[in-house]
């Protein structure tokens, strides 16, 4: 049937969709509009698979925080370019706030929360497929607190690092700053405490090895007892870098953070830096331009 040019316009206005992609979708569905727009979500679920196999390590990650709840996420894009897309932060935005405000427990009950009536699986399959790059969430926590605590959060370069921190006995400002320290300094542990056994093993039996390989090669070799002391003071200096209370304070090095935060104590940290531990794509533009001309 014959499209009219307003009806296109209309489902475009809606969907945000191409023109030829509105005007295939009237055509494909007899000028229905409702049924024109669920065939485009369709097309941009399809599309979101279809992408499947690309690699989505750059994104944002972003924080929400309401009363006795906060959340972190991070939500993936192909290139950094995306990322910098207004449509692409919305989308985040949401993501984090539905998260908070739902509680999932796993990323099956997450990609099932409802987002005006839509799944946010959906959600963001259809901003994969409007956007036209491989979107993803991939993964996100949520932190519950007391009311004798507080949350401090910081979002760093635009939001390429998030940290969340959960403080007891402290004040917002503080935990604040904490949550930069985090974000900047990248602790692996709160506390010495918190350092599995197994960590603290790994990292003696390391450290020894190479003091008895140094003692070995040494001029005068150290007796084993001065090479003890010397494998405890550098497992000691090396626990310190690890810890978060242990660190020199960002703002202030002249102090720790555990002294700058005087009788608080931080309960819980989470930070995400986008794409960690993941493989970033190498971009290679002749056999990108060849495998598109391989496929018309």
């Amino acid at each position: 049937m014959a499209v009219s040019a307003k009806l296109v316009k209309e489902l475009r206005e809606k969907t945000g969709a191409g023109m030829m992609d509105c005007k295939k979708a009237l055509e494909a569905c007899d000028g229905d509009l409702e049924k024109s727009f669920d065939w485009l979500r369709e097309k941009g679920i399809a599309k979101a698979a279809k992408k499947a196999d690309r690699i989505a390590a750059e994104g944002l990650t972003a924080f929400s925080v309401e009363g006795n709840v906060a959340a972190i996420v991070e939500v993936n894009s192909e290139t950094d370019f995306v990322a910098k897309n207004q449509e692409f932060k919305d989308l985040v935005q949401t993501v984090v706030n539905v998260i908070r405000e739902n509680k999932p427990a796993t990323m099956e009950e997450a990609l099932a929360i409802d987002v005006n009536g839509k799944t946010l699986e959906i959600t963001i399959a259809e901003a994969s497929g409007k956007i036209g790059e491989k979107i993803s969430l991939r993964r996100f926590e949520v932190l519950n607190k007391a009311d004798d605590e507080v949350f401090g959060a910081y979002s760093h370069m635009g939001g390429k690092i998030t940290a969340v921190v959960l403080v007891s006995g402290s004040d917002e400002n503080k935990a604040r700053d904490v949550a930069m320290h985090v974000a900047a300094s990248a602790p692996q542990y709160i506390s010495r405490e918190d350092i599995p056994a197994e960590v603290l093993d790994r990292e003696m039996e390391v450290l020894k090895a190479q003091a008895l390989e140094e003692n070995s090669k040494a001029a005068k070799p150290k007796p084993e007892n001065i090479i003890h002391k010397m494998v405890e003071g550098r497992l000691n200096k090396n626990l310190a870098e690890m810890c978060l209370v242990d660190q020199a304070f960002i703002k202030d090095p002249d102090q720790k953070v555990g002294k700058y935060i005087g009788n608080g104590k931080v309960v819980k940290m989470v930070r995400y830096l986008v794409g960690e531990g993941m493989q970033k794509r190498e971009e290679n533009f002749a056999e990108e331009v060849a495998a598109q001309m391989a496929n018309k």
